[in-house]
């Protein structure tokens, strides 16, 4: 018996990083997943887990295209119990030299992309009778995690907002809306030597190390499942004890 039987998700980015990771362990778990991603990686992720994962194609910052991915689980598996938004961007630079250009990019994916997923999950889980979003945010949604992050740390904690809200809004219908506050972790952007690239991150870990995507994946593993029946609103570091520092 897997955590996730009978369960049907939704993951978006899910061509590469923590997506992909999710989507691996969401079908170990039993469930069926519609993996969505805007670069055509997802037919790849589709094509490396196998059966149980339908591969759409899924422009975040555009609500059309999230719409179709909830009727895809709908019209493909009959029901939809879960959605995590993990698709974002970040673009370093500096405050003083911010663009409109940079703030509207970043915000339209992490912030509006989420807010699309939370608006047409919800849409479908009220007819099926509620189930979980996942959102990412980031360490930085919580605190500054570096120098040029300002538009991504307020598009993540925009993120992190806005999953306290639906919390709040559904948990009477039986939806449960959670968030994960991922630290470093060794995704395909930063390769396998990450760690070995930008020692200063990984260090800032009370484990001394970067995370692995699959680690954040079960992680959300757990919050769709059944075992996570009373937990809602919680904002959930996944950063290896980088956020429980004072400096």
């Amino acid at each position: 018996m897997g955590l996730l039987d009978g369960k049907v998700a939704v993951i978006t980015g899910a061509g590469s990083g923590m997506a992909k990771a999710s989507t691996k362990v969401f079908v170990r778990e039993g469930a069926k997943v519609v993996a969505a991603d805007i670069s055509g990686a997802e037919k790849d992720t589709a094509a490396e887990v196998g059966e149980g994962v339908l591969a759409v194609h899924c422009d975040v910052t555009k609500e059309e295209d999230v719409a179709a991915a909830m009727h895809a689980a709908l019209e493909e598996f009959g029901r939809l119990d879960a959605v995590l938004n993990v698709a974002g961007i970040g673009s370093p630079g500096a405050l003083h030299e911010l663009s409109m250009d940079t703030f509207d990019t970043i915000m339209d994916v992490n912030l509006r992309g989420v807010l699309h997923g939370m608006k047409h999950g919800i849409l479908a889980m009220l007819e099926t009778g509620g189930g979980s979003i996942t959102n990412w945010s980031s360490v930085g949604g919580l605190n500054a995690s570096g120098f040029g992050t300002s538009v991504y740390s307020a598009s993540k904690a925009g993120v992190i907002s806005a999953t306290k809200a639906g919390a709040v809004e559904y948990g009477s219908k039986g939806i449960r809306v959670n968030a994960i506050c991922p630290g470093f972790i060794l995704t395909e952007i930063m390769g396998a030597s990450g760690s070995q690239k930008f020692p200063e991150m990984f260090e800032k870990a009370a484990l001394g190390r970067a995370g692995e995507p699959r680690e954040v994946a079960e992680v959300a593993a757990f919050l769709a499942s059944d075992r996570a029946s009373f937990v809602t609103g919680a904002i959930i570091p996944v950063d290896g004890g980088w956020s429980a520092r004072l400096a």
